[in-house]
């Protein structure tokens, strides 16, 4: 059997994990050994913040929809509260893209809440 030299498959391995660490800071970005560690805890936070990337939304929407109430002299929760009440469901991502584009449309869903 032929002898099979690994060099031309190491040397690939080492350089797709490079260019995945390429932009990180200090020797993660240049150095093997560092690097390979930096891409796993980078996989993991990736993975991690992924999810927390809905929710930091949420609250983004949840701020501005308090905001643009506020205005009306009401708050958010019991805006929400007349909203359910009232069977108008709209979600925050739409209530809060109204609230800052379409103000309009935003003060009648607000006057047919009050009413």
């Amino acid at each position: 059997m032929t002898r099979v030299k690994r060099g031309t498959s190491a040397h690939k391995r080492r350089k797709n994990v490079l260019k995945e660490t390429k932009g990180f800071k200090w020797g993660r970005k240049s150095k093997y050994r560092l690097a390979k560690e930096a891409t796993l805890h980078a996989g993991t936070h990736s993975f991690n913040d992924r999810k927390n990337k809905k929710g930091d939304f949420r609250k983004l929407w949840q701020i501005q929809i308090n905001a643009a109430v506020r205005k009306n002299n009401l708050s958010y929760s019991k805006f929400i509260n007349l909203l359910k009440k009232n069977n108008i469901e709209l979600d925050r991502k739409i209530l809060a893209t109204l609230a800052n584009n379409n103000k309009e449309l935003f003060e009648k869903i607000l006057k047919e809440i009050k009413s």
